[in-house]
C-alpha cells in the first residue's frame, strides 16, 4: 500500500514573492477594484490572496513587533515618499489581522513612507499569520530587499533563535540560510559596544569585524577597530595586522614555555630590583646567553646606569 507523503513546507529564505505570487498594479482604471490613484490591482492566481487583498485605513495599522530594523534611512524613505505621492503604493504591505486593527507582517519601510505623504489608506493583502510566521517573513523581507545593518540582522538571528528555541543549524535551514552565516553573525555581538555601534553606523565593515574577532582582548579588538577606521584600513590590512599579532603571541608563548623556572625567577628578581622589564635570553645549544633590559627614556636609562654602579652615562 503506497504512502502518501505530506507536503513540505517551503523555507523562506525563497523570498516574499515565493510565498504571496506576483502583485502589482496596472496603469488601467476600472470601475471596481480601483486604487485611490486610479490603478487596477492584478491579483495573484490564489484565490484566498486575491480575496483578501484590499485598502485599508492606515490608523488601524501597527507595527510589526518582530520588525529587526530598528535604524531607518531619513532620506531614503522621503524619496520613497515623494514617489508614493506621485505615483501611489505600487506594491501592498502584508498585515494580520490583531485586536480590531491589523499588524504589519512586511512592508514598513512602504507604510512609513505612505505616512509621510499623507495617505489615509494603503493597499494590502489581509493574512492570518502567526508569531513564528511574523518574525521569519519579517526578517526575510529586510534581508531581501534592504540590508539590515550587521547588528540588527545579527540581532534578529538571535532573537529568531530565542523565541522559538532553535539552534543555529536548524534557524539556518528554516530561513534558508548557512548554518555558518547565522554563526558569523551571531558572533558579531561578542564585540564590545563601541565596535558595534561603528558597524551600525558603517564606519566598520562586517569583514573588518570578523578579522577583529579573532584578537583575544577586548582593549585590543577596540585598539584596532579604532586604528581602522582612524585609518581607513582595508580589510585585508586588518587581518594582516591581527595574523601578525597572533604569530608574535605564539612565538612569545612558545619562549615563555621553553624557559627554565630558575630563569623566570631571576627574570623577576631583577625586573623588580631595577623597576623595569627584564629579560633573560639563554641559548639552547649552549650556556650563553643575553640579559636585555629596557627602558624608555634618556632619564630612565641614566636611573639604570646609576643602580648598576656604571658612569658615563649622561655621555649616551
Amino acid at each position: 500500500m503506497s504512502e502518501v507523503k505530506k507536503a513540505k513546507r517551503p523555507h523562506l529564505g525563497r523570498g516574499l514573492e515565493s510565498l504571496l505570487g506576483p502583485i502589482h498594479f496596472l496603469n488601467t482604471p476600472v470601475e471596481s477594484g480601483a486604487t485611490e490613484e486610479g490603478k487596477e490591482l492584478k491579483f495573484p492566481t490564489d484565490k484566498e490572496l486575491r480575496n483578501n487583498l484590499s485598502e485599508i485605513s492606515i490608523d488601524k495599522i501597527r507595527t510589526n513587533p518582530y520588525q529587526p530594523r530598528t535604524v531607518w534611512d531619513e532620506q531614503e524613505l522621503e524619496g520613497l515618499a515623494e514617489s508614493i505621492r506621485v505615483n501611489g503604493v505600487i506594491q501592498p504591505i502584508l498585515v494580520r489581522p490583531a485586536d480590531g486593527g491589523y499588524e504589519l507582517i512586511a512592508g514598513e519601510r512602504r507604510y512609513r513612507a505612505a505616512l509621510r505623504a499623507g495617505l489615509t489608506v494603503i493597499p494590502a493583502v489581509v493574512r492570518k499569520a502567526g508569531e513564528e510566521e511574523m518574525l521569519e517573513l519579517a526578517l526575510v523581507e529586510n534581508i531581501q530587499r534592504t540590508d539590515l545593518n550587521p547588528i540588527e540582522r545579527a540581532r534578529a538571528y538571535q532573537r529568531f533563535c530565542e523565541t522559538f528555541s532553535l539552534s543555529q543549524t536548524d534557524a539556518a535551514a528554516k530561513l534558508g540560510e548557512d548554518r555558518s552565516v547565522v554563526s558569523n553573525y551571531l558572533r558579531l555581538l561578542e564585540l564590545p559596544a563601541e565596535i558595534k555601534d561603528m558597524l551600525t553606523d558603517g564606519r566598520l565593515s562586517m569583514g573588518h569585524a570578523r578579522a577583529i574577532l579573532a584578537l583575544p582582548t577586548e582593549q585590543l579588538k577596540k585598539s584596532l577597530a579604532n586604528r581602522a577606521m582612524a585609518g581607513r584600513l582595508s580589510v585585508r590590512d586588518v587581518e594582516r595586522l591581527v595574523r601578525r599579532y597572533l604569530q608574535e603571541s605564539v612565538k612569545t608563548d612558545v619562549q615563555k614555555k621553553a624557559k627554565a623556572a630558575y630563569i623566570m625567577d631571576l627574570e623577576k628578581q631583577l625586573a623588580s630590583t631595577l623597576g623595569t622589564k627584564v629579560r633573560i635570553e639563554q641559548s639552547s645549544r649552549s650556556q650563553k646567553g643575553r640579559i636585555i633590559i629596557d627602558y624608555y627614556s634618556l632619564d630612565e636609562f641614566e636611573r639604570l646606569a646609576e643602580r648598576m654602579g656604571l658612569a658615563g652615562a649622561e655621555s649616551i
